[in-house]
């Protein structure tokens, strides 16, 4: 290793970014019971919520691939094919606009866009409600959980309550924050590369979520057409623009983007380092960076470091 990229490690870890956890965005409820966030995963995993009761919420975000499911585009009902891929649902308690356009400020709202959507479950919240009330099981664990009917309120309520636990901060990266792991030189170099005004990695994927929660383009041309956010907000400068993604888990999490279009962080750093493509309101950001095979490799090593290996979900 060089004395450069050494002394930038030295330079770096001394200003590294202490994992300050924002708080959750919890519904009217408050933090939810063990109760509720067991009844919630049952609902998420079982696929009465879809039309043809053969797909579930768990379908799309499975846990062994931090609730992804490793599709360009995810398959719904009758095997339609969904228009952006499936972002992972860990951390999204934290978040403060869900979906790749924002089209969301709740997990309880946001759960209303694959339920209705024909090409993903394909229903509706009063069918699905009328559904679990012909089921004995629901009938009793609403009524055990919730002491009161299964209704869009108790529902909705029920499957929130499991989104929100949903939480990864247990990665190599917290543990070397808190001391618990050393990294090794390579994910050193890895760290003070990401976080350099050089690469401009930490501007948009900022910790602890690695997220700051807004909407760009990153230097991506939507193909097929993608209006992005501007389909909320019908401006114009908000054309092809997309919710940061966070990188924690982001080994998992393949392929990338709001199209799935890379399916390896090799992609997704040569796009970066070549400057992206002439997108509409690319963000001045993406200017492209010099890297080589070894600090390529090096921050590849730090991304693997954001991989919660400890989740028991």
């Amino acid at each position: 290793m060089n004395k450069l990229l050494l002394s930038l490690i030295v330079i770096l870890s001394a200003c590294a970014p202490q994992v300050v956890i924002p708080p959750v965005q919890e519904n009217e409820l408050g933090p939810a019971t063990p109760e509720q966030i067991a009844l919630g995963k049952e609902l998420f995993h079982d696929p009465i919520l879809s039309s043809d009761n053969q797909i579930s919420c768990a379908t799309c975000h499975e846990s062994g691939q931090a609730f992804t499911d490793g599709q360009k585009f995810s398959k719904g009902v009758e095997g339609r094919i969904g228009k952006r891929n499936s972002p992972t649902l860990l951390n999204v308690a934290y978040l403060k606009q869900l979906n790749w356009d924002g089209g969301t400020n709740s997990i309880e709202t946001q759960m209303l866009v694959p339920i209705n959507d024909p090409n993903e479950l394909n229903s509706s919240i009063p069918k699905i409600v009328n559904e679990l009330s012909k089921n004995d099981h629901y009938i009793n664990r609403f009524n055990e959980v919730w002491k009161d009917s299964i209704s869009a309120y108790t529902l909705t309520r029920s499957i929130g309550a499991f989104v929100r636990s949903l939480r990864s901060f247990n990665s190599r990266y917290d543990k070397h924050l808190k001391g618990e792991y050393e990294y090794t030189n390579e994910e050193a170099v890895g760290e003070a590369l990401f976080f350099t005004s050089g690469l401009k990695c930490g501007q948009c994927h900022t910790a602890p979520l690695f997220t700051n929660q807004e909407f760009i383009n990153n230097g991506l041309v939507t193909s097929p057409a993608d209006s992005g956010k501007a389909r909320i907000t019908y401006k114009r400068e908000d054309l092809e623009k997309f919710k940061v993604p966070t990188l924690r888990n982001i080994a998992l999490t393949a392929p990338y983007m709001h199209d799935g279009r890379f399916q390896n962080l090799e992609e997704i750093i040569a796009h970066y380092s070549e400057g992206g493509q002439p997108a509409m309101n690319k963000s001045d950001l993406i200017q492209g960076f010099p890297l080589s095979p070894f600090e390529e490799k090096a921050l590849i090593s730090f991304l693997n470091c954001l991989t919660d290996e400890e989740m028991d979900l």
